[in-house]
């Protein structure tokens, strides 16, 4: 990663931060609470979220300019995971890192 910029690469690590947590956070916390945090509409969106902030650290790790297509998307969709995810108990982090993610992919995409 050494020619990448360092707001590239700290974007990069937000998207990877926010992919494991949206991840680990929907597979482990959202399956075992169950209720509202299994309703499909916020389960989506956080599989959602954490196959956009994937795909964006993929984009800018290969170096390619559409990843300020891929990070416009994913500040869009952190944004919307971060909202489904601060009604419900326990998702304090995950809303809080969606949104540090939004923040960067934003930049990104400017």
């Amino acid at each position: 990663m050494h020619h990448l910029s360092n707001e590239m690469r700290d974007c990069i690590e937000e998207c990877l931060r926010c992919y494991s947590t949206c991840l680990g956070m929907a597979m482990n916390h959202c399956l075992e609470v169950g209720g509202k945090h299994l309703e499909p509409e916020h389960f989506r969106i956080m599989m959602a979220c954490a196959e956009i902030c994937r795909t964006s650290a993929h984009f800018m790790l290969i170096s390619t300019p559409h990843h300020k297509h891929t990070c416009a998307e994913c500040a869009e969709i952190c944004e919307e995971c971060a909202k489904s995810c601060e009604g419900l108990d326990g998702m304090e982090d995950c809303a809080a890192q969606c949104r540090r993610c939004a923040e960067s992919c934003r930049k990104m995409a400017a």
